[in-house]
């Protein structure tokens, strides 16, 4: 299978938090940033994690590129989302544990060494490991949520039904042809591929050229248009011949969905993405019942991120933050 790029951890993680709003209220302690329901995250807690990030020669790098305390909103972020599935996991009586999370990390590294994945993220994201591994939480969070709730079935049952499903709308399939020199030779490999379709690569062996192609995952877009039109007419499976003066000969196509193993591994992403965004209604549920209020000194929520208000009321932050970058870039010289 094709290896796919490593997903954005942090819009992975943010996209389940998307609809804070901050709530003018009476809890305006001056040694909290932020109350999310009952649960309080200390100035001192956001300044320590800020500190432990800038630690990170990676981290410090990306937020010196940052606008002034960008990466100190990021953080706070962060440990607003983590109280927020905090409370997702109690409403819905789900629990992800960390074996899970590593689990999930090792299917996303797909191969990949783990110390470089990990330095990659904190260079490009900022994210530290156990940023990494609390973004991860929440997505399965929302997973096991949506299977809960009955809105997904993450089985081999479920990736099955998956899989039946992608089979009958044919948008991809493996498709190969073999090309031949006359009708009565083809209608005689259509007859042998029907009976057996796992003989194609001894008849394209046989009849090896130019326009004589092994199978490969395709879609009926991809195909030239004088191929598309038989190609529509057999799916999801089934062999047609067809003259083309082009080949010099007739072109005996064969088209076959993957076997179910061939695909398990898409399958179950798609599967586990649409339980993600089949939770996310329960998940903005949750978050509506909290009252979310920050501290103004870190700025304003808006649309589910602590943003910069016009005052720049994070600069008590950004100069601690700034100074530790530039020794965090220094110690990585």
């Amino acid at each position: 299978m094709r290896r796919r790029p490593l997903v954005s951890l942090l819009s992975l993680g943010m996209a389940g938090v998307a609809g804070l709003a901050g709530l003018a209220g009476c809890r305006t302690s001056p040694d909290v940033a932020v109350y999310v329901g009952e649960e309080r995250v200390t100035v001192e807690q956001v300044r320590d994690a800020v500190d432990d990030g800038l630690a990170d020669p990676d981290v410090a790098g990306y937020a010196a590129g940052l606008d002034d305390g960008a990466y100190t909103r990021q953080v706070l972020d962060l440990l607003i989302g983590e109280r927020v599935y905090d409370a997702v996991e109690a409403r819905y009586d789900v629990e992800v544990t960390p074996a899970q999370v590593e689990d999930r990390l090792e299917q996303l590294f797909d191969g990949q060494d783990a110390d470089q994945v990990f330095a990659q993220l904190a260079q490009q994201q900022g994210l530290l490991p156990d940023d990494a591994r609390e973004i991860v939480r929440q997505l399965l969070v929302r997973e096991e949520v949506a299977e809960a709730e009955g809105l997904a079935d993450l089985s081999d049952d479920g990736l099955q039904a998956a899989y039946e499903q992608a089979r009958s709308a044919g948008r991809q399939f493996d498709f190969g042809y073999i090309t031949v020199p006359d009708q009565a030779t083809a209608d005689a490999v259509v007859a042998q591929l029907r009976a057996d379709p796992a003989s194609y690569d001894a008849l394209a062996a046989q009849y090896a050229g130019t326009y004589t192609v092994a199978p490969r995952l395709t879609t009926v877009d991809e195909l030239p248009q004088v191929l598309a039109a038989p190609v529509q007419t057999v799916l999801p499976e089934g062999v047609f011949s067809l003259p083309v003066a082009e080949t010099g000969g007739v072109v005996v196509g064969q088209v076959r969905f993957p076997a179910f193993e061939d695909l398990r591994a898409d399958l179950d992403r798609q599967v586990r993405q649409a339980a993600s965004q089949a939770a996310q209604p329960l998940v903005q549920d949750v978050e509506d019942g909290l009252d979310v209020t920050l501290n103004p000194r870190y700025g304003a929520l808006e649309d589910g991120s602590v943003v910069a208000d016009d005052g720049g009321v994070v600069r008590i932050l950004d100069d601690a933050a700034a100074a530790a970058a530039a020794t965090g870039a220094a110690a990585g010289d």
